[in-house]
């Protein structure tokens, strides 16, 4: 499998069940509407020709759009490009857009903003069934590319060390969105419930994990620490989803 249909797979088991609800928006994204957004989201992206291993800027926030805004990119042949500010002939934004940040022809929003098409224009009734077996999928600094084989390998790998199952309810606690985009493709490969936090504290994860029934937590080093003791959870530094990849 690759990365997407790694992370895609749940998809016909889970169905409306949750995959990503985002504390700070209040969105509950299923694992149905997840695969259903990604593959006709590619399909939007061809359509607006996108070329195999083009660039796409996405200035997403964490939270539920973020993996379908990348995985999309992904699964059309493209290369998702983590920040707020460069140059790309098609960018994905979440709720702003300044032209003097980001140089792009095409410009898609998921919330209302000047400057932009709604992102659900691409998300239309044709699906792209096969995405790139191989082949650059993502970067954070714009150097350093990762191939869709070698984040397939490295989250299989992850799954096998932080074992999370389809009962678990997991909060992302990490600190930004790269972090945040490997936990969320960890608990949905095992077809599991991330919850998004905002924002997070030690008073906030433990209030949103009794309030969800939270079984694992994943938070930067010194927060994760302090959550140690409870016996109801496991806790994981948020640097254990990337260390294998060098990051």
């Amino acid at each position: 499998m690759t990365w997407t249909e790694l992370v895609m797979a749940a998809a016909p088991m889970q169905g409306d069940q949750p995959a990503v609800s985002d504390v700070r928006t209040g969105e509950v994204l299923s694992y149905a509407a997840f695969a259903r957004r990604v593959t006709r989201a590619a399909a939007g992206l061809q359509a607006q020709g996108l070329r195999y291993g083009e660039r796409v800027l996405v200035d997403v926030p964490l939270g539920a759009a973020l993996p379908v805004a990348v995985h999309a990119v992904a699964w059309a042949g493209g290369i998702a490009v983590l920040g707020s500010h460069g140059e790309s002939r098609i960018s994905i934004t979440y709720d702003r857009y300044d032209p003097a940040a980001v140089k792009a022809d095409l410009v898609f929003s998921f919330r209302p903003v000047a400057g932009a098409r709604p992102f659900s224009e691409l998300v239309g009734p044709a699906a792209v069934e096969f995405g790139p077996l191989a082949g650059p999928a993502l970067t954070l600094d714009g150097a350093r590319l990762l191939d869709n084989a070698e984040l397939a390998t490295d989250l299989r790998r992850l799954a096998t060390r932080l074992v999370v199952g389809k009962d678990d309810v997991l909060i992302s606690a990490v600190s930004e969105p790269f972090r945040g985009l490997r936990t969320i493709d960890l608990a949905m490969t095992a077809g599991a419930h991330v919850v998004v936090a905002h924002e997070p504290s030690l008073v906030g994860c433990r209030v949103l994990a009794q309030e969800r029934r939270a079984t694992v937590v994943v938070a930067p080093y010194d927060l994760a620490r302090r959550l140690l003791g409870d016996p109801t959870l496991r806790v994981v530094d948020e640097r254990a989803v990337v260390s294998s990849l060098g990051l």
